[in-house]
C-alpha cells in the first residue's frame, strides 16, 4: 500500500512538472492565402511596440522569430510579402496544494495495528508561477490581411536570463514548427 502511494506521488509530480514545462501550440491561417509565394520578411514595428513586455524581451523574440524563417529559406526586405507582429499576454497563476491522505490504514500509537488512524502527512504548499502566451502573426504586406497566426502558451521564465533566453528560443521554435500549413509544420 504505501508503494502504491508512493509510485502515485512520483507519478503526479512527474506529470506537473512536465506539464509546467511544455509549451502547448495552436495555429490558425488563411485557406487561400498562397504560403509558397512568400518569401521575404519584415518587421511590423506598430504592432510590435503595442506587446506589453519589456524591450530586451521584444528583441529576444524578434531574434528567434528572425533565425526559424531564415531557417525556412526566408529573407529580411525592405519590401517584404510579409510582415511579422507579436503580441503578448500573461498572467499570475496560484497553485495550492494539499497531500494529506485523511483516514487510513497504519500502525497507532499504543500497540497494534489500527484501520481507521488519520496519519500526519496533511500539509499544504502554495506556489505562484507566470503563465504566458506569445502570438506570431504573420501578415500580408500587399493585402495588409492577417494570413498566418500561431499562438503558444506555458510557464515563463523570469528569474534567470540563461533560462529566459531559452524559453522565449523554445516558445518560438514551438510555434514556427506549425508553420507553413500543410507543408511539414506538425
Amino acid at each position: 500500500m504505501i508503494k502504491f502511494i508512493k509510485t502515485t506521488a512520483l507519478l503526479l509530480l512527474v506529470v506537473i512538472i512536465t506539464s509546467c514545462n511544455s509549451v502547448r501550440v495552436v495555429s490558425d491561417y488563411d485557406k487561400n492565402a498562397s504560403f509558397n509565394n512568400y518569401k521575404t520578411f519584415a518587421f511590423f514595428k506598430t504592432g510590435i511596440d503595442k506587446a506589453e513586455i519589456s524591450d530586451l524581451d521584444k528583441r529576444r523574440i524578434l531574434r528567434a522569430i528572425e533565425t526559424e524563417l531564415m531557417a525556412k529559406g526566408f529573407t529580411k526586405s525592405d519590401n517584404p510579402d510579409l510582415l511579422v507582429s507579436i503580441f503578448t499576454k500573461s498572467s499570475e497563476r496560484i497553485n495550492v496544494f494539499n497531500n494529506g491522505f485523511g483516514p487510513g490504514f497504519g500502525w497507532g500509537w499504543g500497540w497494534g495495528w489500527s484501520p481507521f488512524l488519520w496519519n500526519n502527512f496533511n500539509t499544504t504548499s502554495v506556489s505562484r508561477s507566470s503563465e504566458g502566451s506569445l502570438y506570431i502573426d504573420l501578415i500580408d504586406a500587399k493585402k495588409k490581411e492577417l494570413v498566418w497566426q500561431g499562438t503558444g502558451s506555458g510557464y515563463l521564465v523570469t528569474r534567470n536570463m540563461e533560462k529566459k533566453e531559452a524559453r522565449i528560443k523554445e516558445f518560438v521554435t514551438n510555434i514556427m514548427e506549425k508553420y507553413p500549413p500543410g507543408m511539414g509544420g506538425k
